[in-house]
């Protein structure tokens, strides 16, 4: 195969995104496609930062009409924004947005368009000629064109892209959208609708939102909602079957908030280990199955796992697991070269693994080794903990924000700090609960030395806490004397 749809679908007619309850059909993307392609800069790339997901989708085929990749890096700041140029000096914004910040060239999404009525009757291109053209001509688009540069945070904080060829784009979509077709008892995804809470510039939210739509046949909601009414809502407007694509945090903070949430077909999760415990309660909440993907930048999606059914993870058709422990590593369909994976796994076999912990996860307390995110599960797991962290400090930082031997016992071995959010829990007895509580759950080694009432963690919108933006925050709020706070 040269070259792949940029849209897949034998039915141009059907949805591929809604808006307010309304449909946004395949046909109306590929006339909107056109119609922005024409207004783009020659060159590019693009950073496609539209805050609505179908305006993001069209930017993204756009852009691959003009022969442009798209730019999706781990954040939007101005920090960020600027080592982008430093690479990429061609770059351009698509906004939807007035007022943006971003200090680069920004082309903003057609007024017209994003004030157009959701019935459909006002489109970026709305002449029949031009709707029967594109229901003859899907754009190809080839296999190895760049479509995306996928950026990670580097050790020295630069960027670092991992370039996204568009016919592995759509094989690693087409194998996603299979194992979500398996796990709902369906042949395909056509006519099932998804309410995403993570961003489309995220390469979870890409993968599970827009290109499994554009090529997995499924119509996803044009928003992404955050507060947990607005995502109950979102899904109440959608119809049936339909799923909803989060993050463990979201996840919880839906559950928690106690309302009558809609059935579903299927609840998909990823980002960071879910707990058989939220994952038994979200299917009784949802009515519907929990599927865990599993992926990194490197390889894309790789595995998913039903995460009531046990511990165990299974690639993806096509691919091959090798290697052990921290030496990991993937290969086939999708992921045509050997692909070290970024966590420690027992594989099990070819087609099977359990996750261990990431590689750079992993913490040494007075000879005993656990990972941050398995004592981050049990300390979200204490009744009364909306959300909460470990940080442990370094040699020279004392865990109050001082240059200091405080952070190590009498023996010089470091301890934690848990930074916890429990608005429900009086600040008198907020120490005591999460400490028994821990007490029963981890070594004593693994016991936080502080205790600190925070109210908010710090987190992206995917729910992810960035190391080096969490150890900042950490020593900020130490250092102001944030609390209560107690030695354990």
């Amino acid at each position: 195969m040269t070259d792949a749809p940029l849209i897949s679908g034998h039915n141009l007619d059907a949805p591929l995104a809604w808006r307010n309850g309304h449909a946004l059909t395949r046909r109306e993307y590929l006339a909107d496609v056109r119609a922005l392609a024409g207004d783009l800069p020659a060159a590019g790339p693009m950073f496609n930062v539209t805050a609505d997901r179908y305006r993001f989708a069209v930017g993204l085929g756009a852009a691959l009409l003009r022969g442009q990749d798209n730019l999706l890096p781990p954040n939007h700041t101005p920090d960020t924004v600027a080592r982008l140029l430093t690479l990429f000096p061609t770059a351009y914004g698509l906004t939807d947005e007035a007022g943006s910040r971003l200090r680069l060239p920004m082309v903003h999404y057609p007024a017209d368009a994003a004030a157009r009525p959701p019935d459909a009757a006002a489109r970026l291109d709305s002449s029949d000629a031009a709707r029967a053209a594109g229901a003859l001509n899907v754009p190809r688009i080839a296999c190895d064109a760049l479509a995306a540069q996928v950026l990670t945070s580097g050790s020295t904080g630069a960027p670092v892209p991992h370039p996204k060829r568009w016919g592995l784009l759509v094989s690693n979509a087409q194998a996603g959208a299979k194992r979500l077709a398996r796990q709902m008892g369906r042949a395909t995804l056509d006519g099932v609708t998804l309410v995403a809470t993570v961003p489309a510039q995220h390469m979870y939210g890409f993968e599970s939102s827009v290109l499994v739509a554009l090529i997995g046949g499924a119509a996803f909601d044009a928003g992404r909602p955050f507060f947990p009414a607005d995502i109950a809502a979102a899904l109440a407007r959608l119809p049936r079957p339909r799923m909803l694509v989060t993050t463990p945090f979201h996840l919880k903070m839906l559950l928690d908030a106690g309302l009558d949430l809609p059935q579903l077909e299927l609840t998909v999760c990823a980002t960071a280990p879910l707990s058989p415990q939220l994952a038994a309660r979200a299917e009784a909440a949802l009515g519907a199955p929990l599927m865990e993907i599993y992926g990194c930048t490197e390889a894309g999606q790789v595995a998913s796992r039903r995460t009531t059914d046990g511990p165990e993870w299974q690639v993806y058709d096509g691919l091959v697991l090798s290697g052990d422990g921290a030496h990991a590593q993937v290969q086939g369909g999708h992921v045509p070269e050997p692909t070290p994976l970024a966590d420690v796994l027992d594989v099990i076999d070819a087609q099977t693994f359990r996750l261990l912990g990431r590689s750079n996860d992993l913490i040494n307390i007075a000879g005993k080794r656990s990972s941050l995110s398995h004592l981050n599960h049990h300390l979200n797991s204490v009744e009364g903990v909306q959300d909460g962290a470990f940080w442990l400090p370094t040699q020279d930082d004392g865990g109050d924000g001082s240059s200091s031997s405080k952070g190590s016992d009498s023996g010089g071995v470091m301890r934690l700090v848990a930074f916890v959010v429990a608005p429900g829990v009086p600040a008198e007895l907020l120490h005591e609960q999460v400490l028994r509580a821990l007490r029963e759950r981890l070594d004593a080694a693994f016991l936080p030395r502080r205790i600190v009432a925070v109210p908010a963690l710090p987190r992206e919108p995917t729910g992810k806490l960035p190391a080096e933006a969490f150890k900042a925050w950490a020593e900020q709020r130490l250092a102001g004397g944030a609390g209560p706070t107690r030695a354990a």
